[in-house]
């Protein structure tokens, strides 16, 4: 939950910070961003963590926290996606 957290965190500056140097909304940009990043986290969780924290429930402490981390680390894919996707409008529309 601290890597969802921190990563929450990081996307916001970091969407904020590429729409200014971009020239285009930064606050518009930066909730985008976060949005985006939690609907993915919690769109995974739902669909994929939970189900796997079911199937692994009588596994080791290990399988459990590595399973806790998918969301995180598909949330974190997808919102690069999204970043990517941004600056390819924001620079086509130069």
């Amino acid at each position: 939950m601290l890597l969802a957290k921190l990563a929450g965190f990081f996307f916001l500056w970091w969407f904020y910070s590429t729409a200014k140097k971009q020239g285009v909304p930064a606050f518009q940009w930066a909730i985008i961003g976060l949005i985006g990043y939690w609907l993915a986290w919690w769109i995974s969780t739902l669909a994929v963590a939970n189900p796997l924290l079911d199937m692994f429930a009588h596994s080791s402490v290990g399988v459990l926290l590595a399973i806790r981390q998918i969301p995180a680390i598909l949330a974190i894919l997808i919102t690069i996606f999204i970043r990517q996707r941004f600056l390819l409008t924001a620079g086509s529309e130069e």
